[in-house]
């Protein structure tokens, strides 16, 4: 290796903890969602300025959902980690998705979904509608 350059990971190399716990959180959200009678739009959309984890329809209600994973409430809860720039950045990520699509809704709202999946036992899921 040469001073200055990055070696890169294999381009198939198993996916961190965090990455895996984070997928494993999408999926349940998701599916818990589903559950709940909205419809998946998108999932994990990315733009210059970030990335919304799903988009939902709720009815004729869009839904920009963040995601929250959380092995342990040790570091603090998911619902903590949604901070008020977390929040003004989704509202920002949800005018570009609906910008990209052609989407005009009526009405959009921005939700939580807070998995908590401990080392023992049932994970859980709760779903916080409007955020704000």
């Amino acid at each position: 290796m040469t001073s200055g350059t990055r070696e890169q990971p294999p381009p198939h190399s198993p996916p961190s903890h965090r990455a895996a716990l984070g997928a494993y959180g999408e999926r349940l959200a998701a599916s818990y969602l589903v559950q709940q009678g909205l419809v998946v739009l998108d999932r994990n959309w990315r733009c210059d300025a970030g990335e919304i984890d799903l988009v939902l329809r709720d009815g004729e209600v869009l839904v920009v959902c963040e995601v929250k994973t959380r092995s342990s409430v040790s570091c603090g809860t998911p619902q903590e980690a949604v901070t008020p720039a977390k929040l003004a950045r989704l509202r920002r990520l949800a005018v570009l998705w609906m910008t990209a699509h052609e989407v005009h809704p009526r009405e959009v709202r921005i939700d939580l979904v807070a998995v908590l999946r401990p080392r023992r036992g049932a994970s859980t899921v709760d779903h916080v509608r409007g955020l704000g």
